[in-house]
């Protein structure tokens, strides 16, 4: 049996693994970047996905100069460039398998 390591870091443990500032934290859930769980700033707990969200939109920020609400378009298209070309892949393998038969 195998078991799933869960990762939960609430706001200060995830400001200092990201090594971004509270206040940016904040920017970022505002503008649906990140989605932690809990109410206020004091009780969110992020996740895994959270981390890697928070460091890709991190990076985005900074190598574009981008402000917050750009990073949150640019991820959204990214995502979606993302399942395009898994689609893409599956679509490409079934005509590959119609074409054999």
């Amino acid at each position: 049996m195998s078991s799933t390591l869960v990762v939960e870091l609430d706001m200060k443990e995830f400001c200092q693994v990201t090594e971004i500032p509270a206040a940016y934290v904040i920017e970022i859930v505002e503008h649906g970047i990140l989605e932690p769980q809990g109410q206020k700033p004091d009780d969110w707990l992020f996740d895994a996905h959270a981390l890697a969200v928070a460091k890709r939109a991190l990076k985005l920020q900074r190598d574009l100069d981008l402000e917050w609400q750009g990073v949150a378009v640019a991820l959204d298209l990214l995502d979606e460039v993302e399942l395009l070309r898994a689609e893409n892949r599956m679509l490409k393998q079934r005509l590959g398998r119609f074409l054999l038969e």
